[in-house]
C-alpha cells in the first residue's frame, strides 16, 4: 500500500467569523451526482468549533465545488456537553432515508483539562440540515470509560450499526502538561442511538511510546475483513502520526503501521504532523482526506493510494 499527498484541498477563511482557524476531522460521503461532501470543523477566535461541509468533485477530490456559509451543526448550551465545540466523527447513510451524524462534545472543566463524549445529529435532506437528538450524550460516561467517550466511527451492516471509539478514565503529567490516556473500544447498537455502557477493547496503547489515538476510521477490506485507519499520539512529541491496522471479524486488530506507506505533500501544512485519517473510494480509485499540523490548523488535505 503507498499513499500519495494531493495538497491542501479547502482552508478556512478567516473573515468569516466561525472559520477563523482549522478544517479538522474531515469526515467524507458520496452525495452522487459527481459530489463528495466532506463534513469539518472550524474554530472560531475563540477557540470554539462548529460543524460545516465541504463538497468536491467525486472524480477530482482535490478540486472544491462549494463550502457552506453557516455552520450546519452548533454548539450547545451553558453546561451542557457540547457547549465549547462540536467536531464531526462519522456520517452514516441509515436506515428511511437518514444521514446520521456521530460528533464529539467538548466540554472545559477545572480539576480536569476537559471531557470529550459523543452526541447524534441526523438530517434528512443529506446533510444540509442537522438535529441533534438530544441534548446529552449518546456515549455518556461510565464507570469504566470516566472522561473520553469519543472519535466515534459508525458503520451500518446487516441490519446493526457497529461502532469503533476512543475511551478513558485517565490523564498523565507529561513534562508538566496533562494528556489524555485512552485506547480503541466497540460496541453494537440495533438503532445507531442507544450503545451500553461499557465496550470491548480492541487496541490499546504502547505506554512506553504512546498515550492514545486519534479517531479510527473502519473500511471493509477487499477480500473480507476490515481495515482501521486512525492516528497515534506520541509521548515523545505531543503530535499525531498516521496508523495502520488490519481485522478479519472487527474485533481482534494487527497493528501494520509501517505498511501504511503514506507520503505527506511535503508542504508547511502537513510538515510536522498528519492526522484524522478518512479512507473512501471514489470513482475506481481510494482517497484519504486527513490533517496536518495542529490539528488540521490550515484545513484539510486528501492523498490518493497509488495503483
Amino acid at each position: 500500500m503507498k499513499w500519495k499527498s494531493l495538497g491542501l484541498v479547502w482552508k478556512p477563511d478567516r473573515n468569516c467569523s466561525w472559520q477563523h482557524s482549522h478544517g479538522g476531522l474531515p469526515t467524507p460521503i458520496n452525495l452522487g451526482n459527481g459530489v463528495t461532501r466532506v463534513f469539518i470543523y472550524c474554530q472560531s477566535s475563540d477557540q470554539v468549533g462548529r460543524i460545516g461541509y465541504v463538497d468536491v468533485a467525486t472524480e477530482n477530490p482535490i478540486e472544491v465545488i462549494s463550502s457552506s456559509t453557516e455552520p450546519v451543526l452548533d454548539i450547545g448550551p451553558p453546561g451542557a456537553f457540547d457547549d465549547h465545540g462540536v467536531v464531526p466523527l462519522s456520517v452514516v447513510n441509515a436506515p428511511s432515508g437518514r444521514l446520521f451524524l456521530y460528533y464529539v462534545g467538548f466540554e472545559i472543566c477545572h480539576r480536569i483539562r476537559y471531557r470529550l463524549f459523543t452526541g447524534l445529529a441526523i438530517s434528512y435532506d443529506l446533510g444540509t440540515t442537522f438535529r441533534k437528538v438530544g441534548r446529552s450524550p449518546i456515549l455518556d460516561r461510565s464507570d469504566a470509560e470516566l472522561f473520553f467517550r469519543c472519535g466515534t466511527h459508525v458503520i451500518f451492516e446487516r441490519g446493526r450499526f457497529r461502532a469503533w471509539y476512543i475511551a478513558g478514565s485517565a490523564w498523565h503529567d507529561l513534562n508538566g502538561k496533562a494528556v489524555p490516556i485512552y485506547n480503541i473500544r466497540t460496541l453494537e447498537s440495533l438503532d445507531g442511538i442507544l450503545w451500553g455502557g461499557t465496550g470491548k477493547v480492541v487496541m490499546d496503547i504502547e505506554p512506553e511510546t504512546e498515550h492514545g489515538f486519534g479517531r479510527p476510521y473502519v473500511v471493509p477490506a477487499e477480500g473480507g475483513g476490515y481495515e482501521m485507519f486512525y492516528s497515534i499520539r506520541s509521548l515523545a512529541t505531543l503530535g499525531y502520526r498516521l496508523g495502520y491496522a488490519t481485522s478479519h471479524d472487527g474485533i481482534k486488530w494487527t497493528r501494520r503501521d509501517e505498511d501504511l506507506g503514506f507520503v505527506p505533500s511535503g508542504e508547511e501544512w502537513d510538515s510536522k504532523e498528519q492526522s484524522y485519517s478518512a479512507v473512501i473510494a471514489l470513482s475506481g480509485r481510494r482517497y484519504m482526506f486527513y490533517n496536518g499540523n495542529n490539528f488540521g490548523e490550515a484545513g484539510f488535505g486528501v492523498a490518493v493510494e497509488e495503483i
